[in-house]
């Protein structure tokens, strides 16, 4: 069902990188196919290497800088810049600006009430020492 989503709708959460706001996903909007999330990185934190087995995601830099990887492959991203990435890549994003980041993230196909799946790879190689 259409619906409208307001701030107060979105349900959020703290962690130690940054914070996120659940923007759209089964058990807020009922959405089948997308997961959209907006994350906030705080100055030096980031969202360490993952992957979603079964979902592309989007990644839509809107304020700040970020250095985003995908496999063993690194980029800077400022306002405006974005990154496509295909289902079970490993990636990360990480604040290298002295602001919060700002990102606009979407998923598909949404995987569950919460629309998200992730496998923390950050501690295996070659994983673990690719920032070192």
């Amino acid at each position: 069902m259409s619906r409208f989503v307001l701030a107060g709708d979105m349900r959020e959460e703290s962690f130690d990188w940054g914070a996120v706001g659940w923007r759209c996903i089964p058990a807020i909007t009922g959405s089948k196919h997308l997961t959209v999330i907006d994350v906030v990185l705080s100055p030096g934190g980031g969202h360490d290497f993952h992957r979603h087995p079964d979902q592309e995601e989007m990644i839509i830099v809107t304020a700040g800088r970020i250095e985003q990887w995908i496999e063993r492959e690194k980029h800077a991203l400022g306002p405006g810049d974005s990154v496509y990435i295909d289902a079970d890549a490993v990636h990360a994003s990480f604040n290298t600006g002295s602001e919060d980041a700002h990102l606009q993230v979407v998923l598909g196909p949404s995987v569950g009430d919460g629309g998200y799946e992730l496998v923390d790879v950050s501690g295996e190689e070659p994983w673990a020492g690719l920032r070192s």
